[in-house]
Parts: C-alpha cells; sequence; structure tokens
C-alpha cells in the first residue's frame, strides 16, 4: 500500500505515461522552470520582509524624534490612548 491506496506500480505507470507523453527534455525544462519561481518566491518574501522591518523602525524613529506638538493639538500617541479608553 503506497500513498493513499496507490501502490508503487500505479504510480510507476502514471509516471511512464507522463514521461511518453510529455518527454524527458520538456519535464526537465518545466522542473528547471518551477524550480527558479519557488526560488523568486522565497527571495521575493524575504525581501518584503525586510522592507517592512524597515520601514516600521523608520516609522517608530520618526514619530520619536518629530517636534513637539502645537498646543491643542492631539498627538498619535494621545489619539491611541483616548481610543483605547472608549
Amino acid at each position: 500500500m503506497g500513498f493513499g491506496g496507490i501502490s508503487i506500480w500505479q504510480l510507476l505507470i502514471i509516471l511512464v505515461i507522463v514521461l511518453l507523453l510529455f518527454g524527458t527534455k520538456r519535464l526537465k525544462n518545466l522542473g528547471g522552470d518551477l524550480g527558479g519561481a519557488i526560488k523568486g518566491f522565497k527571495k521575493a518574501m524575504k525581501d518584503e520582509g525586510k522592507e517592512s522591518e524597515e520601514e516600521s523602525e523608520k516609522d517608530a524613529d520618526r514619530l520619536q524624534h518629530d517636534e513637539p506638538q502645537k498646543p491643542g493639538t492631539d498627538s498619535v500617541k494621545d489619539k491611541d490612548k483616548q481610543s483605547q479608553d472608549k
């Protein structure tokens, strides 16, 4: 008994049929393209994670170093506190 009720012999027959339909060269190219796409996706996810971390650090630094607010205007922190109190 193999994967989900499919035996090894049935998997081999399916593999032979796929090889006959597409050929080894086409399957090799397909595998290479799929691998490249996965690598590109992983790289993009890492780059996006780094960019979002850098942006959040810049936003936090900017909020801490902003000039003092004019009297009578609420800062972002005051607005957050007011919304939490409600």
